[in-house]
């Protein structure tokens, strides 16, 4: 809204597919950027899709020179700026009449109490309960295009109800669109909650509360009522995300948690994230913070004459992405931090695509792979090495050896390369000669292997009253044989 882009919101996989080709022959057809918007629950859903025939791009390459488009001095940026406000008022109309993602079930001249306005997965989650409830007495208006938004539609709706819940994530948008503030009831008024996720059961308790509030029937539980009673009244223990057995970053934490235990750890945006677990990471803002903050930091406490020592993370993928600027500010400003680059040669988190370091291209075809070291290097970094995390003795003693370097007087910063495939994408090369490992009767109970080191594998054994390792989910990678401080886990 504020950059005057049009935005397209899904409601599910399918309309994300036909919006996709909708955003990309608006922005063909007004030489504007479109943005598809598919909120989180959109990307992680499965629905069976309808193709239709995929076309070629018969485009051929060319550049149409217009320095008054492309180099706008301010005097050109007036002009464009009223030729995009003539595309909006065009795409708007073209919004009114796009009854395949805009559109309501009201009845011709019949009057309700009660409408609901939704976009998105808002949409989905409401279309659902209504079914569910059958409730054919409260009309919905669909909105897939909020900006520019169909007012004309959206005033057909909003006289035909007395009053309009809007449902919409996660801010407001639809609803500053709404003209009639007293019929309104969303995040402004109270009614709709402005942070967390408008899921089925927070949208079917808003409902029927808007219901109950108005007067009007409330919900009456439709048919899984009783299984909805019986989840909600499970005190079942909270399950948080955790690295896959025999990930390397879970080796990499341990060690850095080992050698620098008072540090500040700053990190990124990645399947590392999750070293919140171990007690690797303190700080996680956007790609290429963690350098930046750990930059951050030192200076602050080096103003106070305060040696804190900083250790950052970031992952290869992430580093090619958006570490080398902050790296180079950092060098140039002369801060002292341990930076650690997971580098396990792969971007794994987001689809197991190949990095800038393997030579090989998104496509499969051959690329020049990118040596981590010499960009490193390139930065202005002096103190650069390798090691495989699996080794934790010898990562720990690499980390005291970059700590002398950070600290002394003609020191910098020391990166740390922690390399290992990931276990996901090269299972054969990451775990190479595996060994089955158990727990021996030596165990204590000390619980350090659980909450330390965190493995999937590892497990409380009610039975046998000590610590204990699930086969199933073992990848005998061996790395635990290092951790237990009574040695109680060894090769079987």
């Amino acid at each position: 809204r504020l950059a005057k882009v049009p935005v397209l919101d899904p409601s599910n996989p399918e309309e994300a597919r036909e919006m996709a080709i909708l955003a990309m022959d608006l922005s063909e057809e007004f030489r504007i950027p479109v943005i598809l918007r598919p909120a989180i629950r959109v990307c992680h859903a499965r629905q069976a899709l309808s193709w239709s025939p995929i076309k070629n791009n018969t485009k051929k390459a060319y550049f149409e020179k217009d320095p008054g488009r492309w180099a706008a001095t301010p005097r050109f940026r007036f002009i464009l700026h009223g030729e995009l406000n003539e595309k909006l008022k065009k795409i708007t109309r073209r919004f009114e009449g796009l009854t395949a993602h805009n559109f309501h079930d009201l009845e011709p001249g019949k009057k309700y109490p009660l409408g609901i306005i939704a976009g998105g997965i808002p949409y989905s989650v409401v279309q659902d309960i209504l079914a569910e409830e059958d409730r054919k007495d409260i009309p919905v208006l669909k909105i897939g295009t909020p900006y520019p938004f169909p007012e004309a539609l959206a005033d057909i709706f909003m006289s035909a109800c007395e009053k309009v819940l809007v449902l919409e994530e996660t801010d407001t948008v639809i609803e500053y669109f709404l003209r009639d503030r007293k019929k309104v009831l969303g995040r402004l008024s109270g009614h709709v909650p402005s942070e967390g996720e408008l899921v089925p059961q927070v949208v079917y308790g808003l409902v029927d509360k808007v219901l109950k509030d108005l007067g009007l029937t409330h919900f009456g539980g439709g048919r899984n009522k009783d299984a909805l009673d019986l989840v909600a009244s499970l005190d079942l223990p909270m399950r948080r995300p955790t690295l896959c057995a025999g990930c390397p970053h879970r080796a990499s934490f341990f060690a850095i948690r080992k050698a620098r235990p008072k540090a500040i750890f700053t990190s990124d945006i990645g399947c590392y994230t999750l070293g919140l677990n171990l007690g690797g990471v303190d700080t996680v803002l956007d790609m290429g913070a963690g350098i930046t903050m750990a930059s951050g930091f030192y200076h602050s406490f080096d103003q106070d004459q305060v040696a804190q020592p900083i250790v950052a993370t970031i992952g290869d993928s992430t580093f090619f992405h958006s570490g080398t600027a902050g790296l180079l500010n950092a060098v140039y400003n002369d801060a002292r931090f341990i930076l650690v680059i997971l580098d396990n040669e792969i971007t794994a988190m987001t689809g197991m695509q190949p990095t800038p370091g393997l030579g090989i291209r998104a496509d499969g075809s051959k690329g020049k792979a990118i040596s981590l070291e010499r960009v490193v290097a390139g930065c202005g970094v002096d103190f650069v090495e390798v090691v495989d995390p699996y080794d934790i003795k010898a990562m720990t003693k690499l980390l005291k050896k970059a700590t002398e370097y950070v600290d002394s007087s003609t020191g910098g910063i020391a990166v740390i390369i922690a390399r290992h495939p990931c276990v996901i994408a090269y299972p054969r090369e990451a775990i190479p000669e595996r060994k089955s490992v158990m727990v021996t009767d030596d165990c204590t109970e000390c619980n350090f292997c659980l909450e330390r080191f965190e493995c999937p594998a590892l497990y409380h054994d009610e039975e046998l009253g000590r610590t204990n390792i699930d086969q199933s989910l073992c990848t005998q990678c061996g790395v635990c044989l290092q951790i237990c401080p009574k040695g109680a886990i060894v090769e079987s």
